[in-house]
Order: C-alpha cells, then sequence, then structure tokens
C-alpha cells in the first residue's frame, strides 16, 4: 500500500478512510523483534502524513495481539547493552506517535498483549476486546522495570493502587476482568470481536471528523505531560534495569521454562 511499502513486520488494509494495521509476526504471537520495535517507532508518523486516512483499527495476526519483546531481541541487549540507545529513542516514538496523532486509534484486542504489546494497546484511545485475552506487563518477571509507558498509562486507567499490584507483581488479567476495571473499553466473545469493532468504527466515521480529532488532542495534552515528565526516566531504569544479573537469571528462566531465582541480597 502507498506509503507504507517498507514495512515487513506489519500488513495494512483500507477500507473507505479506515486503514487497518495488523501486527504480523504470527509464528512468535506478534513479538517485539528490532525491526518491529523500529517500524512501531514510525508507523504513527507515517499514518499522521497519510491524507486517506481518518480511522485506524490496529491489531494482531493470529492468536495474539503482541506478546511483547521477542527473546532473541531482548537477549541481544543483554550481550550488547549499546543496542539500548536505540531501543530508548524509539520508545519514545512509540508512546509520542500514539499520543500525537489525531485520527483516533482503536486496537482490535484480539488475544494476548503483554509488555509493550499491552502498552501500545491502552495507549489507543478505544480497546475491544477479546474477553479471554490476556494483559499484562510482565517486565518485573525478567527483572526489568517496566519502561516503556507502562508506568505512565496504567495508572491513569485503573489508578495507582491497583497498578502499582500489575506493574510490580507482574499479574495477568483477562479481557473480561480487564474491562470490568475500566482497563479497556469493553470484552467480548472472539466470534463478536469483528462486529464491536465495525460498530465503533461506525459511530467514529457518522462523526464529526474534525471535532473527534480535536477531542483527542484535547484529552492527550495532560497525558502527553506527563509522558513527557516520565519517559526519560523510566526508560533510563530499564536500561540500569537490562544490565543486572536478575535481568539475566529472568530471561535464562524463561527461556528454561522454570521460575527464576532472583537475588535476595538487595
Amino acid at each position: 500500500m502507498k506509503g507504507y511499502d517498507g514495512y515487513t513486520t506489519m500488513t495494512f488494509a483500507r477500507e473507505r478512510r479506515v486503514l487497518t494495521v495488523t501486527l504480523n509476526r504470527p509464528d512468535v504471537l506478534n513479538a517485539v523483534s528490532a525491526a518491529m520495535h523500529a517500524e512501531m517507532a514510525r508507523l504513527f508518523y507515517d499514518i499522521a502524513a497519510d491524507g486517506e486516512t481518518d480511522i485506524v483499527v490496529l491489531t494482531g495476526a493470529g492468536r495474539a495481539f503482541c506478546a511483547g519483546g521477542d527473546i532473541d531481541w531482548l537477549q541481544a541487549a543483554i550481550d550488547d547493552p549499546t543496542i539500548f540507545d536505540g531501543i530508548a529513542v524509539e520508545a519514545k516514538q512509540i508512546v509520542f506517535g500514539l499520543l500525537d496523532l489525531e485520527r483516533p486509534v482503536i486496537c482490535r484486542l484480539n488475544g494476548d498483549a503483554v509488555g509493550l504489546g499491552a502498552t501500545v494497546a491502552l495507549f489507543c484511545d478505544i480497546v475491544i476486546a477479546f474477553e479471554d485475552a490476556r494483559i499484562g506487563d510482565l517486565h518485573v518477571n525478567i527483572g526489568l522495570s517496566a519502561g516503556d509507558g507502562g508506568a505512565i498509562i496504567w495508572p491513569q486507567l485503573i489508578g495507582y493502587p491497583r497498578a502499582k499490584e500489575f506493574l510490580m507483581t507482574g499479574r495477568l488479567i483477562d479481557g473480561a476482568e480487564a474491562a470490568s476495571m475500566g482497563l479497556v473499553n469493553e470484552a467480548v466473545p472472539l466470534d463478536e470481536l469483528d462486529a464491536r469493532t465495525d460498530r465503533m468504527v461506525g459511530k467514529l466515521e457518522r462523526g464529526a471528523t474534525q471535532a473527534i480529532r480535536l477531542t483527542k488532542v484535547s484529552i492527550n495534552v495532560g497525558l502527553k505531560q506527563l509522558a513527557h515528565a516520565m519517559m526519560d526516566a523510566s526508560i533510563a531504569y530499564e536500561t540500569l534495569t537490562n544490565v543486572s544479573a536478575d535481568h539475566r537469571e529472568g530471561l535464562a528462566a524463561f527461556r528454561e521454562r522454570r521460575k527464576p531465582t532472583f537475588d535476595q541480597s538487595r
């Protein structure tokens, strides 16, 4: 599709003035590789320059939305910590790209959204989730600080006490529970997901385009201020934990399908 030819980890489809973007690494549950992270970092800026799009639907191919960071990519960042220099820049571009984009973004949460996958989903404007999809920020489970934006958006959606619980324990919740606490807009059976997403698209299509866009802009002013205040510090903390013994142990345990044994001496 014109304007999106260079993308290798996502597919694009247009119907009327609705652009559907599909994360497309289904064999690894759409886990974020270096290539996908770089493409996410420019995606929302490319959409902003797309004069043919009024509404965006973001979803995943296969049975997951996005399973978080690809394990080989995470291992590469341990082996060569300078990789995190680029990751830090791209992480801010992903968050601010979503916040700056005037077009409404609907997340069609078709399956699990973990780590960065959860962050991207929750920064969308409206989230319609499969009721059994698991959502969680599991950074701490592999010895990383939650630095990619989760520490910003979770407290705004469900309050600080519950956000701290989920971010500090790495607990997963399903779509139905997420909807009950306001983390996502609604949760539906999988066979109703397309119809509910289409219904929301239709409501926005029939609305006043400029008024809808500028309402989003107004609402996001506070979120952008918060993101500007927090992103550099949270990414710096994640960078610090990237070189920790706990992260090496957490990733090794994940690979070996066992519980990690973290350093309890500090």
